[in-house]
């Protein structure tokens, strides 16, 4: 057995995000002392890295949670496809690390610098990671919003998710504000029926693991803090939680 602090050190992953995975039902402990400190054995930590690997593949938690839940999950198949795309990835590293030191070395022969910008091309990685989902992502949500999402131009997808970030805008300015408060209760109803419209339909469950989800994700804490100001994604947390009582 593993305790937190231990399995932060060997994964690298850090004790609040374990925290959370807990809290979903996503990666819960082996078992729990006494006292309730968390401890970790080789089946959770198996776990774990499947997780790990799954994010790799640009998986949201809840479709994650959903795959390695189904009795039918195949982790042999699941290990091919995430093998072949970090090999994907790692490929591409590998062009660019080249392309550098080729640069370097130009500049240090007075020589004409190289204009090679196919390395940065990122095609063939979305394509599988597409691929990928397509294969997994088996969820009611998932299903929807790729029904929703297919026919969308880039130019509409950019519009929406510009709407949708002028919402975590629009929480910013309220952060002085009581989450409880009915102003923030409407806020957030707002935010529940955007994302019904237009994603996927948010039950209060999906809602409030979103909640959680947008302080424990660090990329959707710091897009969301980018909208509205620091401390505006803790803030929507908040008033998630006390709207889903």
């Amino acid at each position: 057995m593993m305790t937190v602090n231990e399995v932060c050190k060997l994964t690298g992953v850090s004790i609040r995000t374990l925290q959370y995975y807990d809290s979903i039902g996503l990666l819960q402990p082996a078992k729990r002392t006494e006292a309730g400190y968390r401890l970790y054995d080789d089946t959770a930590l198996e776990r774990l890295q499947q997780i790990l690997l799954f994010r790799e593949l640009e998986f949201s938690l809840t479709d994650i949670k959903t795959i390695l839940d189904d009795p039918g999950f195949d982790r042999a198949e699941a290990l091919t496809q995430q093998i072949e795309l970090l090999t994907l990835k790692i490929s591409r590293l590998e062009k660019i690390v080249a392309l550098a030191r080729e640069q370097k070395q130009k500049l240090k022969n007075k020589g004409e610098l190289i204009m090679e910008f196919n390395v940065f091309d990122t095609s063939k990685i979305e394509q599988y990671a597409k691929r990928a989902k397509e294969k997994w992502g088996g969820t009611a949500e998932y299903k929807e919003f790729s029904e929703k999402n297919a026919n969308r131009t880039d130019d509409e997808k950019k519009s929406e998710t510009a709407e949708f970030m002028k919402l975590f805008t629009e929480f910013g300015t309220m952060k002085d504000m009581d989450p409880a408060s009915s102003e923030v209760r409407a806020q957030v109803e707002k935010l529940r029926n955007h994302i019904s419209s237009n994603y996927y339909n948010c039950t209060p469950e999906m809602l409030a693991s979103l909640g959680k989800m947008y302080t424990a994700d660090e990329e959707f804490r710091k897009n969301i803090d980018t909208a509205g100001g620091e401390g505006t994604a803790q803030f929507v947390s908040e008033a998630i939680a006390a709207y889903c009582k």
